[in-house]
């Protein structure tokens, strides 16, 4: 009796997992189309601009992989954190006191020195199968 609940319940939170991953993927084809849209109405490209494209491709990867493997890479979230605050620190530069910068850059740093572990760890210890039986990202 309970087996038909399970199998029940984990469809349906397959499919709320894929309804969720397509309103993700359409937000933000929405968002580079109004970023591009920017782009086009005032005629330069800056490297905020891009750096957001960046973030944003980063995030349409990311739900790429999920769908192909069924587990999200550690690494990608870290990326787009460090993307992210490197386009932050870009945008604000100006306006920033220099342990504001410091802090900043040692965070970009941090989130580099974690990528680096975690690439390192995935080298050294290689996972076998994710659950989906692809090998991992």
């Amino acid at each position: 009796m309970d087996k038909p609940n399970i199998s029940v319940s984990q469809k349906l939170l397959h499919g709320l997992e894929y309804l969720l991953l397509g309103v993700i993927t359409i937000a933000t084809v929405i968002a580079v189309g109004q970023e591009i849209y920017n782009i086009f109405i005032h005629l330069t490209v800056q490297i905020a601009d891009l750096l957001l494209l960046f973030i944003y491709l980063e995030i349409i990867t990311m739900v790429v992989v999920y769908i192909q493997s069924g587990e999200v890479p550690v690494r990608m979230p870290l990326y787009i954190g460090m993307v992210a605050l490197a386009r932050y620190l870009i945008l604000d530069m100006k306006a920033m006191h220099e342990w504001q910068m410091l802090a900043i850059s040692t965070s970009i740093l941090l989130i580099s020195l974690a990528v680096l572990i975690v690439r390192f760890g995935h080298v050294k210890y290689p996972y076998e199968k994710n659950r989906r039986g692809t090998p991992h990202p």
